[in-house]
């Protein structure tokens, strides 16, 4: 009958945790990179959809333009106004060009003399 000795080795749990660590670590930046992708992505949707011929997607960008206010949209907004035949939708982008203009003079991005 032979004896078997096992050998432990103190520091291989640590490197253990190390790399469990580095690990979730990288996942983690994965996961943030990837949301950053499709949050970018998102907004190029929303803003291309904006002249879409569907007026429920354009009311659907519309919508997402107001909720994310930005002073790059609002020359956007004015093109899609000079643009957009029909009355509801005129007036529905009208107003959220009016709320997206009061939010950033509110926030002092835009001065309130600025032409409208």
């Amino acid at each position: 009958m032979t004896t078997r000795i096992e050998y432990r080795d103190p520091d291989r749990g640590a490197a253990t945790g190390w790399k469990i660590a580095a690990a979730a670590l990288l996942g983690a930046a994965a996961a943030v990179g990837l949301g950053i992708y499709l949050a970018r992505d998102q907004m190029r949707r929303h803003r291309r959809e904006l002249f879409s011929p569907h007026p429920l997607r354009r009311l659907a960008a519309l919508g997402y333009l107001k909720s994310h206010p930005s002073v790059d949209d609002l020359p956007l907004l004015r093109d899609y106004l000079a643009w957009e035949e029909r009355p509801l939708l005129r007036k529905r982008a009208s107003a959220v060009l009016s709320g997206l203009e009061a939010v950033l003079v509110g926030d002092g991005v835009l001065e309130s003399g600025e032409p409208h």
